[in-house]
C-alpha cells in the first residue's frame, strides 16, 4: 500500500468526526422562534397520574384520558404543552420506553400540540422506585410527585454517567421529529423543597446535582437535536444570581424561566432575562393567591410573544388546586380559589372567564 493512501486511511476518522453541538447563537435562536406560533399551554400530568412515572410506566399510560385531555386544551388553542418525562422508564425497558414517548407524540399531532419534555427534576420526594405509586394524601398539593434521578443515584455522581443513554437516547431518537417543541434539561435544579426531605435527599445535594446539569447538557448537545435545549432559572431574586442560574443562562438556546408573582414582578424578572438576547419562555406560572394569575399575566405575556406555560391544567391525583402550604397546613375540602390548573376533572371549566380570555388569546388573527 502507497503511504500516501495509508496516512489518508489513518486521517479518516478524524476528517469524518463530527465538531461536538455548540449553544445556538442568539441569532439562530431568535430567527428559529420568529417562525414559530407563540408558544402556549400547560405543563402536563393527566388526572389519572400522580406523577411522571405513574403517567409513563406501562402498567398505568393512558393514553385514551391523554387524548380526551389534550383535547380540552386544543379547544383553548393551545399548541405546546410542557411534560416531565423520567429515568425509570427508560431502565425498565428503553425500546418500549420509545414506543410509549412516540405515542403520546402522535396524539399530541391530532390535537396540534408540540410538548416539550423535561429530563429531571429536583423538585419533592427524593425517594422514587418503579412500580405502584402512592394514592394522594387528601387535599395535599403534589403529594406524590417524585424527583427525577432519586437519591439513590444522586447521592454518588459515579452513577451519573448510567443517566446518558436515557437523556442521549430520547433525543437522538426524536432529534429531528417536528412534533417536538423544545427540551428542558432540568426542572429547578438548585431547589431545596423548603426544607421538606432533609432526612431523605442525597447529602450535599446541590453540588453534586451541578455535577449532573453540566453532564445533561453535553449529552443533549452530543444528540445534536434540531429543537433547542434549555434549562430554566427559578429564583426568586436574580439579580443576586447563583452558580446554577448562571451557567443555566448562558448555556440554553432559549430563556427558561420561573414565576409566580404578580405582574410588576414578572416584567422586572422578564427586564432582566432580556439582556441575554434570546427567545423567553416562561415554563411555569399561575398561582392564584400569588397575583399569578391569568388576567394579569397571560395578556403580558402574550404582547411581548413570551412562551407561557401555566402549572396545572385538569384537577386529578396531582390535586394541584390546593396551595404549597397544604404541606403543613391542614385542608378539609376544595378550596374556593384554586391554587393551580384550569378543568375539573370532567372537563368543566374552574373558571369560565378564564377559559374565555385564553381562547381570546389564541384565536386566529
Amino acid at each position: 500500500m502507497k503511504k500516501s493512501l495509508l496516512y489518508l486511511l489513518l486521517a479518516l476518522p478524524i476528517l469524518v468526526h463530527a465538531e461536538p453541538a455548540k449553544q445556538w447563537s442568539p441569532e439562530k435562536a431568535n430567527e428559529w422562534y420568529a417562525k414559530q406560533p407563540w408558544p402556549i399551554g400547560a405543563n402536563y400530568v393527566p388526572a389519572s397520574a400522580i406523577n411522571q412515572l405513574e403517567m409513563w410506566q406501562a402498567e398505568t399510560y393512558d393514553p385514551k384520558r391523554i387524548d380526551l385531555e389534550l383535547g380540552w386544551a386544543e379547544s383553548l388553542g393551545f399548541n405546546t404543552m410542557r411534560v416531565f418525562l423520567h429515568d425509570i422508564p427508560w431502565k425498565t425497558d428503553s425500546d418500549a420506553y420509545l414506543k410509549r414517548i412516540d405515542g403520546f407524540l402522535t396524539i399530541c399531532e391530532k390535537h396540534k400540540i408540540r410538548p416539550m419534555f423535561v429530563f429531571f427534576d429536583s423538585v419533592w420526594n427524593p425517594v422514587v422506585k418503579a412500580g405502584k405509586q402512592p394514592e394522594p394524601r387528601p387535599f395535599v398539593h403534589n403529594s406524590g410527585w417524585v424527583q427525577s434521578p432519586g437519591a439513590e443515584i444522586l447521592k454518588d455522581p459515579e452513577h451519573f454517567d448510567s443517566l446518558k443513554p436515557y437523556v442521549y437516547g430520547v433525543i437522538h431518537h426524536f432529534r429531528n421529529d417536528d412534533r417536538i417543541f423544545a427540551w428542558d434539561l432540568f426542572n429547578e435544579p438548585n431547589n431545596d423543597n423548603g426544607g421538606r426531605f432533609t432526612e431523605t435527599e442525597a447529602k450535599d445535594k446541590f453540588a453534586k446535582v451541578l455535577i449532573l446539569l453540566k453532564k445533561t447538557f453535553e449529552w443533549a448537545r452530543e444528540a445534536e437535536p434540531s429543537q433547542p435545549i434549555s434549562s430554566g432559572v427559578w429564583n426568586g431574586d436574580l439579580k443576586k444570581m447563583d452558580e446554577f442560574d448562571h451557567f443555566q443562562l448562558e448555556n440554553s438556546d432559549i430563556i427558561n424561566f420561573h414565576i409566580y408573582s404578580n405582574l410588576e414582578k414578572t416584567k422586572e424578572r422578564v427586564e432582566i432575562l432580556k439582556r441575554y438576547h434570546r427567545p423567553l419562555i416562561c415554563t411555569e406560572y399561575m398561582a392564584r393567591p400569588e397575583g399569578s394569575t391569568f388576567e394579569a399575566i397571560l395578556p403580558y405575556f402574550a404582547e411581548q410573544k413570551i412562551g407561557a406555560y401555566n402549572w396545572g391544567f385538569v384537577n386529578g391525583k396531582s390535586q394541584t388546586i390546593f396551595p404549597w402550604d397544604s404541606w403543613t397546613k391542614e385542608y378539609k375540602g376544595e378550596p374556593e380559589l384554586w391554587f393551580h390548573d384550569i378543568f375539573r376533572h370532567d372537563g368543566t371549566p374552574y373558571k369560565q372567564d378564564e377559559v374565555d380570555l385564553i381562547r381570546s388569546l389564541t384565536k386566529p388573527n
